[in-house]
């Protein structure tokens, strides 16, 4: 009797689900076949991997050793499986990429775009998560590259310096600053704002920036969305803070400077450093450095 692949995913569906009959049923086999498959695995390897006597199922310490080597095996075998296939031309690929919510809004657009345009057989999926849920899925080989921000990051994630993102006061161009003047930043104690929800890292950073200048304006409107947001702001007294690209582009909106301004973050490209890149990661991320240098 010899190892399978099925063995290791049988295991792995048994640890996640805490019962036979739950990964029988995503594994779309029966619970018997299931079970007597884990025992093949378990006499295999001369050691019980399973621990059945209490109500849930639960790896035991061998297991759990095991298991974590199962994982990093079955994600190189998807890696290699793209490696076979990937196609060096570029006539044909897939890119699974994720990006911190706030560039969805003036981002996400000109780097498609520019994809489509060179290769458009390049198939993109493109997911909006946090900055820890990004790293999380490079490690885990779910997504293949992120755009998100430098900083401390987790053990095996590389990050690659794109651009600096400015934030900045932003109201309605119907109430902006008179002549765009600049703003002190002890105005904004008498302010009424809306502002994105503490989900997002850009609201840290702006509350770091309040509380370092100690002035604490009233928060009118907390939103998850930056459509919302802008669109609120647009038709509203309220003023909000968002990377001033976004103002750029948006014709009903006015950036109003502050002194002194909000430090800036750095964007950066991240990667898992031993991730294989394919055909497609690897044109990305050289159209992503074209666009950044080109447009700024």
């Amino acid at each position: 009797m010899a190892l399978e692949l099925r063995h290791l995913r049988y295991l792995l569906a048994v640890a996640e689900n805490g019962t036979f009959t739950r990964a029988a049923e995503e594994l779309h086999i029966s619970q018997p076949t299931l079970s007597q498959q884990i025992k093949q695995l378990e006499r295999l390897l001369g050691a019980q991997l399973l621990d059945r006597t209490g109500r849930s199922v639960r790896l035991t310490d061998a297991g759990e050793a095991y298991a974590h080597h199962a994982r990093r095996a079955l994600r190189d075998l998807a890696a290699a499986e793209r490696a076979v296939h990937d196609v060096r031309d570029l006539t044909r690929g897939h890119l699974r990429l994720a990006v911190t919510p706030t560039f969805t809004a003036y981002l996400t657009g000109p780097l498609t775009a520019e994809l489509h345009s060179r290769h458009p057989g390049i198939t993109l999926t493109l997911r909006e998560m946090t900055q820890d849920r990004i790293e999380a899925g490079l490690l885990a080989d779910e997504i293949d590259l992120g755009i998100a921000f430098t900083g401390t990051h987790l053990p095996g994630i590389s990050a690659t310096e794109l651009f600096t993102e400015a934030l900045t006061l932003v109201t309605s161009a119907r109430h902006g600053a008179d002549d765009h003047r600049t703003l002190p930043v002890e105005s904004l104690a008498g302010m009424q704002l809306a502002l994105l929800t503490g989900d997002f890292a850009t609201r840290t950073h702006i509350d770091d920036y309040f509380a370092r200048h100690r002035i604490s304006p009233r928060t009118a409107v907390e939103a998850n969305s930056i459509q919302a947001l802008t669109a609120i702001v647009q038709r509203t007294t309220l003023a909000t803070v968002l990377p001033d690209a976004i103002a750029h582009d948006h014709p009903h909106l006015t950036l109003v400077p502050l002194d002194p301004p909000l430090p800036v973050r750095t964007v950066a490209l991240l990667t898992r450093t031993d991730a294989y890149q394919s055909a497609a990661a690897r044109a990305f991320t050289d159209l992503t450095h074209d666009l950044v240098r080109t447009r700024g």
